[in-house]
C-alpha cells in the first residue's frame, strides 16, 4: 500500500467536542499516533508512540459508523501521515462537518478547504514557540479557528502582544484562549481580556470539567 493508504490511529472514539467553536456538539475523534513537538503542558503523551496502522478505508469507515455529524481529526499532529489530508476530504464527500486540530508547526497549506483548521500558535511556556509556522496563517479562512494555550501572565502577553501585532482579527474571528488545566486560574484569563478588550473567546476545556483532568478516550 502506498503511503496515503494507510494510517496510524492511536484510537478512534464518539465524545462531546470539548474545545472550540463546536464545543458541546457530539463528536467523533479520530486520533493519529505521532507528533515532532514535546509542548511542557501536553494532555496527550500516550499518542506520541504506538498506534495500530489501518487502512484509510477502515479507518473512514470506522469514523462514519459512530452516526455524529461532526468528526475530527486529531493527535498527536495529525498532518504529519500523507493518509490524513485525502481522509479529510473523504470525510467531507460523505456529508460531515470536518475539523482538524493542528500544532501549527506543520503546514496547513492543502488541507481540503471544506475542512474547519484549529490550529494552535504556541505560546513561550510550551517550550515549542519557535517552531510556530507563521506562514500558515496566510492560509487560513473566516471559518477557521486559531487557539492559544496560555500558562502564565508572560504566556497571556505574548498572545495579546501577536493578536495585535499580526491582527489576527482578520485572519479569523475565532480567536480562542485557554489556560493550562492547573496552572492558570480561568478567572485570572477572564479579567486580563476583558481589561485589555482583546477580542479572544475564553474556553474551558469542557472534557475535563465533565469527566476527569487525566481521563482518555472521553
Amino acid at each position: 500500500m502506498a503511503k496515503e493508504d494507510t494510517l496510524v490511529i492511536h484510537e478512534i472514539y464518539a465524545s462531546i467536542q470539548g474545545e472550540s467553536t463546536f464545543a458541546g456538539l457530539p463528536c467523533t475523534f479520530v486520533r493519529t499516533t505521532g507528533c515532532n513537538l514535546r509542548c511542557s503542558w501536553c494532555d496527550t503523551p500516550q499518542a506520541f508512540y504506538g498506534g495500530t496502522r489501518l487502512p484509510r478505508a477502515e479507518v473512514l469507515a470506522r469514523a462514519l459508523a459512530t452516526g455524529t455529524e461532526l468528526v475530527e481529526l486529531t493527535g498527536g499532529e495529525p498532518l504529519l501521515q500523507p493518509g490524513v489530508r485525502p481522509l479529510l476530504t473523504e470525510l467531507c464527500d460523505a456529508g460531515r462537518t470536518v475539523l482538524v486540530e493542528t500544532s501549527g508547526e506543520a503546514d496547513v497549506a492543502g488541507v481540503d478547504p471544506r475542512v474547519h483548521v484549529i490550529m494552535d500558535l504556541k505560546a513561550p511556556g510550551s517550550g515549542e514557540s519557535e517552531r510556530n509556522r507563521w506562514s500558515n496563517l496566510e492560509h487560513l479562512r473566516e471559518k477557521d479557528e486559531i487557539k492559544f494555550v496560555l500558562a502564565s501572565r508572560e504566556d497571556y502577553e505574548w498572545m495579546r502582544d501577536v493578536v495585535r501585532a499580526r491582527a489576527l482579527s482578520r485572519v479569523t474571528p475565532k480567536l480562542l484562549a485557554s489556560t493550562v488545566f492547573g496552572k492558570l486560574l480561568p478567572r485570572d484569563l477572564v479579567a486580563w481580556v476583558l481589561a485589555d478588550r482583546l477580542p479572544v473567546r475564553v474556553q474551558l476545556q469542557m472534557h475535563k470539567v465533565i469527566w476527569a483532568p487525566d481521563a482518555q478516550g472521553v
